[in-house]
């Protein structure tokens, strides 16, 4: 099995976290995003206790809230001792009708609005991280129409290419994120930052992509930013005491990607941050990461129906499931690979070749291709691992089709986190 929250019980269904999966679709619907709170919970407590024991005090994770945002995530992570990652107003809002503390949110994006960045300083945000000179001047203009300083990092771009997908690589220089370091205008950005009235900088930021499976290239962005910083203090006279390294670490969707050690990564990154600067003698500055998918992306199983099935002679066999792109766009955008059982025949050999197809008017509409299964029968559940992250979060009404259910599962009991949207909730804002 994938991952060791997984299981057959004695019905040979599927058990998430010793829950049968049958009979979570039975109460809930399909489709149906499951989260195992208690394996979230294990994956930030990983996070928090590595940056503790080796990095300097306050440096701490920030969940990257684009992977997975709902009002039922933010009282697990404030409890497990981490900080949020924000990129939207919608976001800042979730957390704190979550009752999430405002000092412990960090607010990116790359085109925060005028009306975003008043609300998230009346908000009382803890930091923005300010992606380029036009934001700072709009920044300084609200903080001091409110009399406020308000802490900011920079961000800046590295020229970094840690050999992920291109779609979620944004460490190189063309990126529509940050200023670049190597064309110089990095500098003149934290120039201008220092002389700017109402912010304060605190440090810089720095993120290379996603799906990252070593440290090697994180290592290789903090000697970048360390030279930058060292720069920066030869030539302005600034001393960063915060470096933010964003996030990236991966986890397994198919049997054959390699497990994570986080721990072991933190250590070594760690480990090269304080060797590089004692060479350059520069003071240790906290450390904060930003792990949004290696949080929640195998916590999380979305459970379908098996509809109609069908075989083209000669080239494949479809089953068709009760969801899709809808609910899971990844495939369709990226050709994401991901592991599909039967989970109502799990004592059953998985030898049925198929294409596993959603029910969008889209040819693109996959969810996987070509993989094997247990036979399946019209009305058998399937699941599909590894869809904590993103899936929810990148959901949509194509097609007119309501998005699903969400189901948190702790300590053997399941709760509803989020209804299934409803024909009401779809028309509600049409006049």
């Amino acid at each position: 099995m994938l991952y060791h929250n997984l299981s057959v019980n004695d019905h040979g269904h599927l058990a998430i976290a010793g829950m049968d999966a049958c009979e979570l679709a039975a109460t809930y619907g399909t489709p149906l995003y499951v989260l195992d709170e208690d394996l979230v919970r294990s994956k930030c407590r990983t996070y928090v206790q590595a940056m503790r024991a080796c990095l300097p005090e306050g440096s701490m994770p920030l969940f990257a809230s684009k992977a997975l945002c709902f009002r039922g995530i933010y009282p697990v992570i404030e409890e497990e001792g981490m900080g949020a990652d924000v990129v939207s107003a919608g976001e800042i809002a979730t957390a704190l009708s979550a009752g999430f503390p405002a000092e412990r949110i960090c607010f990116h994006g790359s085109n925060k609005t005028d009306d975003e960045i008043a609300y998230g300083i009346a908000s009382g945000v803890g930091c923005f991280v300010v992606d380029n000179l036009d934001e700072l001047r709009s920044l300084s203009r609200e903080a001091q129409a409110r009399n406020v300083v308000q802490r900011v990092l920079l961000r800046v771009t590295v020229g970094l290419d840690p050999h992920t997908l291109a779609a979620i690589n944004t460490g190189k220089v063309d990126s529509q994120f940050g200023v670049p370091i190597e064309t110089g205008q990095a500098l003149r950005f934290v120039r201008q930052a220092l002389s700017t009235p109402g912010v304060e900088v605190m440090g810089f930021h720095s993120h290379i992509g996603s799906q990252i499976f070593e440290a090697t290239s994180f290592c290789d962005q903090v000697d970048r930013l360390l030279d930058f910083a060292v720069a920066v203090r030869d030539d302005l006279g600034f001393v960063a005491n915060v470096f933010n390294l964003g996030g990236g670490f991966a986890v397994p969707y198919v049997d054959g990607d390699p497990n994570v050690d986080i721990a072991a990564n933190i250590q070594a990154i760690a480990q090269h941050l304080a060797n590089g600067c004692a060479q350059h003698g520069y003071p240790m500055p906290r450390i904060l990461m930003e792990p949004g998918r290696s949080i929640v992306a195998d916590a999380g199983t979305t459970l379908y129906t098996a509809g109609r099935i069908k075989t083209i002679e000669g080239y494949r066999s479809y089953v068709m499931v009760d969801g899709g792109m809808t609910d899971n766009p990844r495939y369709a955008l990226y050709k994401s690979a991901y592991t599909v059982l039967n989970a109502s025949r799990m004592n059953e050999p998985a030898d049925f070749a198929c294409t596993i197809a959603g029910r969008c008017c889209e040819s693109g509409d996959r969810i996987a291709e070509d993989i094997c299964i247990a036979r399946p029968e019209r009305g058998d559940v399937l699941a599909v691992l590894t869809t904590g992250a993103y899936n929810y979060s990148m959901s949509s009404n194509y097609n007119r089709v309501m998005r699903p259910a969400l189901v948190m599962l702790h300590d053997g009991e399941a709760r509803l986190a989020v209804r299934r949207q409803s024909i009401d909730d779809l028309l509600a804002l049409e006049l």
